[in-house]
């Protein structure tokens, strides 16, 4: 017999994440000066083609001038160790210079890190108040986050209202733990179906608990209509990924 289905709680931040998608999107408007942009470029150019020297000579100086975005990039650099000594307590000093100037992939990073009290003393009062501020700007992985730890902590209705924020932008974890709700029936009307297509969207985009817990609906005949042959598509999916359940 199979577990049951399962949540995810493994909450993200965005080192990795918010790289690509946010990252050129924080340059546009915040800079005084023409030279000035094209060196933050260039910069940011450098540095997501894996040039890391050329990267800090270029950002070093901009992010000492107080440049926000070029404070992230070199919080991202200390964090991963790409061109300088890998040191957390100096990536999180940049993320929070531009954290604390309203940019949003530091705020949902310098929360991270606090949560994880990497860099910084763990503490979850300090990693909800940045979650939050990224969240409110639209950042899926805090909002993701903040909805995990409502969840954890038994606040349904905040984990809800996250987690519809972040699905509804395309965020795998959240699309999963929603349709775990739906499933149980926790803050919505039970529902399977709901559940399912909740499911298959994360499944869809690679989320090995999304791919198990869709594959238990189709074994089961749960808002779908009762497939073993889908449902093995789905655990072998899971399973190719590590999922012990599923193996």
């Amino acid at each position: 017999m199979r577990a049951a289905a399962k949540p995810c709680y493994a909450i993200k931040f965005c080192c990795a994440t918010l790289t690509a998608l946010l990252l050129l999107a924080a340059v546009v408007g915040i800079l005084p000066g023409a030279a000035l942009a094209g060196a933050l470029e260039d910069g940011t150019a450098a540095y997501q083609r894996g040039d890391y020297p050329t990267a800090r000579k270029l950002l070093q100086p901009l992010a000492d001038a107080g440049a926000a975005p070029a404070q992230l990039v070199l919080g991202f650099m200390y964090h991963d160790g790409e061109g300088v000594p890998q040191d957390d307590a100096q990536a999180a000093q940049w993320m929070r210079k531009a954290a604390e100037q309203g940019n949003a992939a530091a705020e949902a990073s310098l929360g991270g890190m606090y949560l994880a009290g990497q860099g910084v003393p763990k503490n979850e009062d300090e990693a909800v108040r940045w979650l939050r501020k990224a969240a409110e700007q639209g950042v899926p992985p805090a909002q993701f986050a903040l909805g995990s730890l409502s969840d954890l902590h038994g606040n349904t209705a905040e984990a809800l209202k996250w987690y519809r924020l972040a699905a509804a932008a395309g965020d795998e974890q959240a699309q999963n733990n929603l349709g775990h709700m739906y499933e149980e029936g926790r803050g919505v009307k039970q529902s399977y179906s709901d559940a399912a297509a909740w499911y298959r969207r994360a499944a869809t985009q690679g989320l090995a608990a999304a791919q198990y817990n869709l594959g238990i609906l189709y074994d089961n005949g749960h808002g779908v209509a009762r497939d073993y042959a889908e449902a093995a598509k789905w655990y072998r999916l899971a399973a190719a990924q590590g999922d012990a359940d599923a193996q």
